[in-house]
């Protein structure tokens, strides 16, 4: 990192998000382009006494923010410091250091009531994977139907779940059901936890999600690669793929004793390709 002559603001309100395997950290500029800022040098550690240098810079950006992605289930703390760095190369000095912490899935937290495949970043063990989406009406016509402790993932869950903007899947909507037996009506709301490998880069639509025939929530899907339908494995160093993470309350008023049906329907957009998902007994 050029030395800071002192011309260079260094960027304020520096603050951060933590999400599930992720923390977005935000900022604000000052006197942006006097002198004009080529970009914001973004770096981290896990101690808050560190100072910037390439082995703890971990991106650059033209926005004031950014994402860091990648970082597991489990809560992770950060603390960050981000740099400015004008188009001359001088830069500014070290704003921060700022602390945050990642949030921790129900999928190391909770325990599992109904689960399809690993939550491990890839597809490869759900049917027609990686890249067998042209069997799809074939195999499945009318969506998935898997009961818990029957069906299997290698046979009766497809990896790509689509939507009314694939031809390939008669453009038409599609639902799945996951059906799970409870021994008695929990006192307490349950946990979703749905892992998506990938989506469609620019419709990945929203996923509707209901149980027992009571509406939980619309999840309109982030935006993706477009390519969980050719490749599984979003461990690869330099894979192309995006994954995201969605994790919600399951409320205890939409489930029973006995045989439940979450169901999942894509009523609008393009596929997502699924990591794994399950129903979940949260930590208390």
């Amino acid at each position: 990192m050029s030395a800071s002559n002192g011309t260079v603001p260094s960027v304020v309100d520096l603050s951060a998000k933590g999400d599930i395997g992720r923390i977005e950290a935000s900022w604000t500029a000052r006197r942006q382009y006097q002198p004009l800022v080529d970009h914001f040098a973004v770096y981290a550690a896990k101690h808050r006494d560190f100072r910037p240098s390439a082995d703890t810079l971990i991106g650059k950006t033209i926005d004031t923010h950014f994402r860091h992605d990648g970082l597991g289930p489990a809560g992770q703390t950060w603390y960050y410091r981000v740099v400015t760095v004008a188009a001359s190369g001088q830069t500014s000095a070290p704003a921060g250091p700022l602390r945050a912490t990642s949030a921790e899935s129900v999928t190391v937290s909770g325990t599992p009531v109904a689960v399809i495949g690993d939550f491990d970043r890839r597809s490869l063990e759900l049917a027609l994977a990686p890249n067998g989406y042209g069997d799809y009406l074939d195999r499945f016509p009318n969506g998935a139907d898997y009961t818990h402790g029957v069906s299997t993932p290698g046979t009766d869950w497809p990896y790509l779940h689509p939507g009314p903007s694939d031809r390939w899947a008669g453009s038409r909507a599609h639902t799945f059901r996951l059906r799970f037996t409870l021994p008695e009506k929990p006192a307490t709301d349950l946990a979703l936890a749905i892992w998506l490998i990938d989506t469609h880069a620019s419709i990945p639509g929203v996923l509707e999600i209901s149980c027992n025939d009571t509406a939980v929530a619309g999840i309109e899907l982030e935006k993706g690669a477009t390519k969980g339908s050719l490749q599984g494995d979003a461990t690869v160093p330099g894979n192309p793929l995006v994954p995201s993470i969605v994790e919600l309350p399951l409320p205890a008023d939409a489930v029973k004793a006995g045989e439940n049906v979450l169901t999942l329907h894509k009523g609008e957009g393009s596929w997502h390709a699924y990591d794994a998902l399950g129903v979940f007994a949260p930590r208390r």
